[in-house]
């Protein structure tokens, strides 16, 4: 296997260090006949590996968070001899739960940033933790097996948990994500995706054809950069820093033409 010439047409260097990491699971699942895996991948990063191994031509990797529709997940490359069935009994000593509960007076009062919050604070490694599943009561947060007595520890240090319970459970016991949504609607000239992440990063088109070129935008999660790509009803959108969206129902035109879009945002 030739890296560099495997490599050559990646200029970002922290893709090419990203795909050499892959490949470097590659060769020592080959040698070991062990399963190999990475850290967590953000959305680029997963669309990165994802259309590398399709280039490769390798189909021994299976790409998981924790649970169907994960944001964040891990690479795992297995031996050619491997099933499905040997591959998925793995899963719990990969990745387990950080669960916190809430004390009763903080119930609700939690989102998301609360909890990554904490462990961006503590200096902990994000490339260690997957999603953060948020209900009223606390949180699952999905975390590398290896790692997950160390969050534990460290997050019980915060003054913000000092009084909740956190303990290391197995993925199945993962509570089934509460997907809350707001409804909003937009006004747009046409069905590109300059124009529709414009309004919903609340912020001018020349802006929004940044965020796209920054490779900030996935559309039902492939990483997009055409700004004229033409989005149709029940396309999810994700603006990392911003949010993700699905266009739910198209409503009709304005006098002059414009589009009207119902938009669900999770939240």
């Amino acid at each position: 296997m030739n890296r560099q010439e495997i490599l050559k047409d990646y200029k970002k260097q922290e893709d090419k260090i990203c795909l050499a990491q892959i490949l470097d699971k590659i060769e020592m699942a080959k040698k070991t006949n062990k399963i190999q895996y990475s850290d967590f991948l953000d959305m680029y990063q997963v669309a990165l590996v994802q259309n590398f191994l399709r280039k490769i031509q390798f189909g021994f990797c299976n790409l998981f968070g924790g649970y169907n529709d994960a944001e964040r997940k891990i690479a795992i490359i297995y031996p050619e001899n491997y099933t499905e069935n040997m591959i998925q009994k793995n899963y719990d000593k990969l990745l387990k739960l950080v669960r916190v509960k809430l004390p009763e007076e903080l119930k609700g009062k939690y989102a998301h940033r609360n909890y990554l919050g904490g462990i961006v604070k503590l200096g902990l490694k994000r490339e260690k933790v997957g999603d953060i599943l948020v209900s009223d009561d606390g949180a699952d947060i999905i975390v590398l097996e290896e790692f997950s007595n160390i969050l534990k520890e460290q997050l019980l240090s915060l003054t913000r948990f000092e009084n909740s319970e956190l303990e290391v459970v197995d993925l199945d016991k993962l509570k089934k994500k509460q997907v809350k949504v707001e409804e909003i609607k937009i006004i747009v000239p046409s069905l590109r995706l300059d124009n529709i992440v414009s309004d919903l990063a609340r912020t001018s088109r020349s802006k929004a054809a940044q965020i796209i070129n920054q490779e900030r935008v996935f559309v039902n999660g492939q990483n997009e950069t055409k700004l004229s790509k033409q989005l149709k009803l029940n396309d999810i959108i994700t603006i990392r820093g911003k949010g993700r969206f699905i266009i739910k129902e198209f409503c009709g035109n304005t006098r002059s033409g414009r589009i009207v879009i119902l938009i669900e945002k999770y939240v």
